[in-house]
């Protein structure tokens, strides 16, 4: 029989040894070379999503938190994501949100969704626009899911006070129409009016020669209320002249009282379907001369107001009054309402938060509020207790010539 040597006897086990040694040698030396690329790489894709100025997360198909970037530690301060829901971080939840983009994300044949959401970042309630988007594998299998949050809080805030120059704009053209339209026939009306009031001597004459001195008592009550109601249309036009005015770019003396009155004369409408007493006014005996915007401060009245009767439920007293202090006018509304919870009144002045139902009211009342008159070198404080009622106080810096 004849014995075949193998590799050892041929070469000797210690060749064989040393040639094995070299080949893993060798592969420990691509591996290495291998894993620092990927390192790099790593570290390059993780360098990217900390550049971005967004919160970005990975989070994993049951909604679990996997990576986040340098942004997310910035907006969470002392929040550790790792191992937690992104429900959890987010909105401390115990499930998963109603319109939740992750789920849209899943559910939906684009796999990406993107929604608006209100989340508490540093302490405030901000504007955030999240976006899902579902990462899949070679074989188009969902894998992960990266979720991005986008403040857009201060573009938010932009959009509202274009809608509102717009709306102002809007205004404007539309109480010249009605100034061009109305006043016309309303200045015909008037001079027949006061025309007929000059006929008066003679159809009293007359009216005696017939016996009818009593029709024309009637007649003569009937033409002071035809100019009445004729001088009333030309203020409320007047009004919503000034209301829509369009050119803000400089401020004129304005008296605070006499705002406050036709702030009043266009609430009139509502104001008539409520009991009589429901409104008190004390305004200052003095000028409350400031300088300003007519159309704006207006504007701070009107939603002033409304909001008070919003909390009084048409059942209650507005009181509106200004004073003159220490160089400063004081412009005060107060109610009788419902108050307002201790824990909302540092959120009042925020854009967007507004303690009213879905679809009476978008929370940017107030806030513009507060941006008016800061724009007028003033500021605005509330004090209320919840069953109590609330009173605003505005105070402006006083205008003397």
């Amino acid at each position: 029989m004849t014995n075949h040597a193998d590799l050892g006897d041929i070469c000797g086990i210690e060749t064989i040894k040393l040639g094995f040694f070299r080949e893993v040698q060798r592969k420990i030396t691509e591996l290495k070379k291998s894993n620092v690329k990927i390192e790099q790489r790593r570290q390059e894709t993780q360098n990217i999503l900390d550049g971005i100025p967004d919160v970005m997360a990975v989070l994993s198909m049951d909604f679990m938190l996997l990576s986040v970037n340098k942004a997310f530690f910035r907006t969470y301060k002392g929040v550790e994501p790792y191992g937690l829901h992104c429900f959890q971080v987010f909105k401390g939840c115990t499930e998963p949100c109603t319109n939740c983009p992750v789920t849209q994300a899943l559910e939906c044949s684009t796999q990406v969704a993107r929604n608006l959401q209100t989340l508490n970042w540093n302490g405030e309630k901000r504007q955030i626009e999240c976006t899902a988007s579902i990462m899949r594998n070679a074989e188009n299998t969902p894998t992960r899911i990266i979720l991005l949050q986008r403040d857009v809080t201060r573009e938010k805030q932009f959009q509202v006070k274009y809608f509102q120059a717009e709306r102002m704009a809007t205004i404007g053209i539309l109480a010249e129409g009605v100034a061009h339209e109305i006043n016309n026939p309303l200045t015909g009306i008037g001079g027949f009016a006061e025309a007929l009031t000059l006929k008066l001597d003679e159809l009293r004459e007359i009216a005696a020669l017939c016996n009818k001195s009593n029709v024309i008592a009637d007649f003569e009550e009937y033409l002071q209320t035809i100019l009445r109601e004729c001088r009333r249309c030309s203020d409320i036009v007047q009004n919503l002249l000034t209301f829509g005015h369009r050119e803000i770019n400089f401020y004129v003396p304005v008296d605070l009282n006499d705002v406050i009155r036709n702030s009043i004369k266009l609430l009139h409408p509502r104001l008539s379907r409520l009991s009589h007493d429901i409104m008190a006014l004390d305004l200052a005996l003095d000028e409350a001369v400031v300088l300003g915007h007519p159309g704006e401060l207006m504007q701070v009245v009107l939603n002033l107001v409304l909001n008070a009767l919003h909390a009084i439920q048409n059942s209650g007293r507005i009181t509106v009054s200004t004073m003159l202090r220490d160089n400063m006018v004081i412009l005060t509304v107060s109610d009788t309402g419902i108050g307002i919870p201790e824990d909302n009144l540092p959120k009042l002045f925020e854009p967007f938060f507004t303690t009213k139902p879905p679809g009476q009211g978008i929370g940017v009342g107030l806030s513009t509020c507060y941006n008016i008159i800061g724009k007028h070198g003033g500021y605005i404080s509330v004090e209320s207790e919840p069953g109590n009622g609330a009173t605003f106080e505005v105070i402006l810096p006083h205008h003397t010539d």
